[in-house]
């Protein structure tokens, strides 16, 4: 009794040019990573990565963190597979880890109006952490940021793709963040 693979269908559009190059995302990494580093010196963090964006960045901002430090994830969705938020988040996987007590870190790919970290931080505050910080890699213009202490870069209200980011769940293994033109036919 064999499981069937979900077909996805290529959004249309296309990938554009690039707006961070590897190179600057590397640098802004391991410039994050120093700063938390430094922020916790004899309290290792508990990295809480939001899937699926955030899985790239976690993952070097992880190794760019000169400490011992836990991962978890949770996986929630506001858009689901259209590049519309619903306005509504539902979380889809719950943390494995009791955060209680606990030095957490929230990491979020991009935050788009706020919606989403602005839920996840009273949920996560509710379940009594010892502290809690967010972390964004990248912060939309128009984005409320009160209370991410640790922002990578900010970006303009377009649609991007790479390093983490899809749209359909499409483009997330590019090296660099690029635009995504929907209006493009094929990609």
């Amino acid at each position: 009794m064999g499981l069937e693979a979900e077909q996805t269908v290529a959004p249309p559009g296309s990938v554009g040019r690039a707006i961070i190059g590897a190179d600057e995302l590397r640098a802004r990494v391991e410039a994050i990573g120093a700063e938390i580093t430094a922020d916790y010196q004899g309290r290792p963090p508990l990295l809480v990565g939001v899937l699926k964006g955030a899985f790239v960045f976690m993952s070097d901002l992880a190794r760019a963190i000169d400490l011992p430090v836990e991962i978890d994830f949770m996986a929630v969705s506001s858009y689901g597979l259209s590049t519309e938020s619903s306005g509504v988040v539902r979380i889809i996987k719950d943390l494995d880890t009791d955060v209680r007590d606990r030095h957490i870190v929230l990491v979020e790919d991009i935050v788009d109006s706020g919606l989403t970290t602005d839920y996840l931080a009273e949920l996560l505050r509710a379940r009594r952490p010892a502290s809690f910080e967010m972390c964004a890699l990248l912060v939309r213009e128009d984005a409320r940021t009160e209370g991410i202490r640790y922002v990578g870069f900010s970006v303009p209200a377009d649609w991007l793709v790479g390093y983490g980011l899809d749209v359909g769940e499409r483009y997330r293994e590019l090296p660099a963040v690029h635009l995504y033109d929907q209006e493009a036919s094929g990609s």
